[in-house]
């Protein structure tokens, strides 16, 4: 089952996709508002759409490809308070990731150096080793990012920005996942979504304790959530265009089973925080990238457009690149008087 959230001259409605139309939801105006309900009636969020689809539908190929009066939204928000999503991520969870990282911090260390083993893989080598816990047991703790509030959050065909103090930004196609804290605080998975984690690889490539603060970007998901998916073994696609053309391609495979950590141990090493588990608190968390644009130089500026898609998660998701002038000043911070 695939839900979109849509911003029309009706306000904001959730609607069902039905190819090649989209079935819009009696009195419901997102994910998060529906998500509450089915906790609160302890029914399933698949039930709780059976109930509410009605008879409108509304072209799909038009909203999707941005000539309707409806829109797009991410698939998943707080309409009300932005601040109530948390949006996060975990790194050096595929094999490809590591690799990508490896390659990166080299290019920044002496040949001595180089002869040993970087932080980032002996990382991955833990996870490798200890990610992948029995049924109830702790697994090793991934590398885990912080990227903003839902105001960092995009939608399909929306601007991903390389903003005036950044270095550089580039693609990470990726799975997310979606998730919502009950009233006593108890995380329940929503589904999962194409993601595209947008980061700026060369501020990081300089030292890799650069991380946190390369993972403060906009970032997109959507356009469809995905409510019975299964994280398994899931091919997809990354794309970049320029001009019209293909600049670069990649086939590409996320999934437990490309995965050192296992999503357990994934949720497990998130929720653990009390701090992640306040109530009505919703969650959007990236999975990790199979290969990155950058690990094969490619730069992406203004005009580019990045596509991913995962074979089970709906119609790609495309946003285009916004690269903004340098800034001008430093940023002064006022006194109150």
């Amino acid at each position: 089952m695939h839900l979109v959230q849509l911003s029309g001259p009706a306000g904001r409605r959730v609607a069902l996709v039905e190819e090649p139309s989209l079935r819009i939801l009696k009195n419901v105006e997102s994910v998060y508002e529906l998500a509450q309900k089915a906790i609160a009636q302890q029914t399933s969020l698949a039930a709780l759409v059976q109930q509410r689809v009605s008879d409108e539908r509304i072209p799909y190929d038009p909203v999707y490809n941005g000539s309707s009066e409806w829109c797009l939204l991410p698939s998943v928000d707080v309409p009300e308070d932005p601040h109530r999503v948390l949006v996060a991520g975990t790194g050096l969870t595929h094999y490809g990731s590591a690799r990508d990282r490896q390659n990166m911090h080299l290019s920044t260390i002496t040949a001595e150096q180089e002869a040993q083993m970087t932080d980032s893989m002996r990382m991955f080598e833990w996870g490798r080793q200890h990610g992948r816990p029995a049924k109830g047991a702790v697994g090793i703790a991934p590398e885990w990012f912080y990227k903003g509030s839902g105001s960092v959050l995009r939608a399909h065909n929306q601007a991903l920005d390389i903003p005036g103090y950044a270095e550089d930004g580039g693609e990470e196609a990726e799975i997310a996942a979606i998730y919502i804290n009950g009233p006593d605080g108890t995380p329940f998975r929503i589904g999962f979504c194409n993601g595209n984690e947008f980061s700026d690889h060369v501020f990081e490539r300089r030292n890799y304790l650069n991380l946190a603060g390369s993972k403060l970007r906009t970032c997109s998901i959507g356009p469809e959530l995905v409510l019975d998916a299964a994280f398994t073994d899931v091919p997809g696609t990354v794309r970049i265009m320029r001009g019209g053309s293909v600049l670069w391609q990649k086939d590409i495979r996320t999934g437990e089973a490309n995965m050192c950590h296992s999503l357990a141990n994934l949720e497990h090493h998130h929720f653990k925080f009390e701090g992640h588990r306040l109530p009505g608190q919703v969650h959007v968390h990236f999975m990790g990238a199979d290969t990155l644009s950058f690990g094969e130089q490619v730069r992406l500026q203004s005009g580019d457009t990045t596509e991913v898609q995962f074979e089970g998660f709906g119609r790609a998701l495309r946003n285009t690149i916004v690269a903004h002038q340098p800034l001008a000043s430093a940023v002064s911070v006022k006194t109150l008087p």
